[in-house]
């Protein structure tokens, strides 16, 4: 991680600009765009980007920076602790929430 950002809305902002342009979601064990599925050994984490909320531990969120092996770059906001229990152990393992 080269940077910190002060808000996810600026990692995302700088993210987008250094070409991470799709906007990928979890579904199971695969990240999800339109019709669009990657599996979970189909793509790399290039940068995380952890935020906590100043109160409220549910305000806890990451933002990846995400590499796909045929050369799909995007952006995965998620959230993490509590929040993160929902998500597949494969896929926690993968994104390295605990």
């Amino acid at each position: 991680m080269e940077h910190h950002y002060d808000t996810v809305a600026n990692a995302i902002t700088a993210l987008k600009n250094q070409g991470f342009t799709v906007d990928f979601n979890l579904e199971g064990n695969y990240l999800v765009n339109g019709d669009d599925k990657i599996a979970l050994s189909e793509f790399n984490i290039v940068d995380i980007y952890r935020y906590e909320g100043d109160t409220d531990p549910s305000d806890e969120a990451a933002v990846y920076a995400i590499e796909s092996a045929d050369g799909i770059k995007g952006v995965l906001v998620t959230a993490y602790g509590p929040s993160a229990d929902t998500l597949s152990e494969e896929m926690l393992e993968k994104l390295k929430i605990r």
